[in-house]
């Protein structure tokens, strides 16, 4: 079963295949879905300091009925701190909310501040707020550090100066968007990609081609797309609340033919609604 499958990070952790993302789940329902989760088999849980759900998220992987060693649990330090100082500050900041004393990954969510995603240039901000994940990562405070939404010219940014290389980078990944050149390169940096937003915001719902290769598979939509990012070699992070949809997001023992594969990896989906200018997380 998939929720029992491992990735091996270059640092020697192990990575759950597959996460649950909180996106969007607001802190006083984050520990229920954090426990929920944990009981169905979960045992990645994703966060993020702009989420505004830690404090739930700790809550929950605190009172969940399996050991803390046992969780494999993610942050990202917000995308406008690039300082050393602020970042060592918002690093222990997370902890805090959290009430962890450690977490198995931090990240630095966007290579730009959000109100200038894709815009100036903060590579300097970028290896400032490396160098104190890479201090946290010494004192055993973050097991192990990454990346998200970075590019190839911000991923060589991080690596031209870094005393420990990214573990990670989460991407936007899902049929219909697929950076496979970015996932590539990452891959020959030993880097391991994290799918967010596997259903594309929800948008893959009314994909009719996707849809039919569903069916074909005897298979939801949703399990599709998590199947697809899995054979991607990708961990998908699906959000959700529900724990129904939990339970389905996990049955995905199933192979994606190759002809299958070649079709989702052909399809366009990248309008996302009102979403569409700004497809990574800007606040709610």
């Amino acid at each position: 079963m998939i929720l029992n499958e491992t990735f091996d990070l270059s640092n020697g952790e192990k990575i759950p295949k597959l996460g649950l993302g909180t996106w969007f789940i607001d802190d006083d329902r984050a520990a229920q879905a954090v426990r929920d989760a944990v009981q169905i088999g979960y045992r990645n849980i994703d966060t993020a300091q702009a989420y505004g759900n830690e404090q739930g998220v700790g809550e929950g992987v605190r009172t969940a009925d399996v050991a803390r060693d046992q969780l494999f649990v993610s942050t990202k330090l917000a995308a406008e701190i690039k300082d050393f100082d602020q970042a060592v500050a918002a690093i222990d900041g997370s902890l805090a909310k959290l009430g962890l004393d450690y977490v198995d990954l931090m990240m630095i969510h966007s290579p730009q501040p959000w109100n200038d995603f894709r815009g100036g240039n903060y590579d300097e901000g970028n290896r400032e707020a490396w160098r104190a994940l890479e201090k946290a990562h010494h004192e055993g405070k973050v097991r192990s550090i990454g990346i998200s939404n970075f590019l190839k010219e911000d991923v060589d940014n991080i690596l031209g100066s870094a005393q420990v290389a990214p573990q990670v980078n989460q991407l936007l990944v899902h049929i219909g968007n697929t950076p496979q050149e970015l996932i590539d390169y990452c891959t020959s940096k030993d880097i391991l990609v994290e799918a967010y937003s596997p259903m594309a915001h929800g948008k893959m719902m009314g994909n009719e081609r996707v849809r039919d290769i569903a069916e074909d598979n005897h298979v939801t939509v949703p399990q599709l797309s998590i199947r697809y990012a899995l054979q991607l070699g990708t961990v998908p992070l699906p959000k959700t609340a529900n724990p129904d949809h939990m339970r389905a997001n996990a049955q995905v023992d199933f192979v994606i033919s190759d002809d299958d594969m070649a079709t989702l990896r052909g399809l366009d989906q990248t309008d996302y609604g009102k979403y569409t200018k700004f497809p990574v997380y800007s606040g709610k």
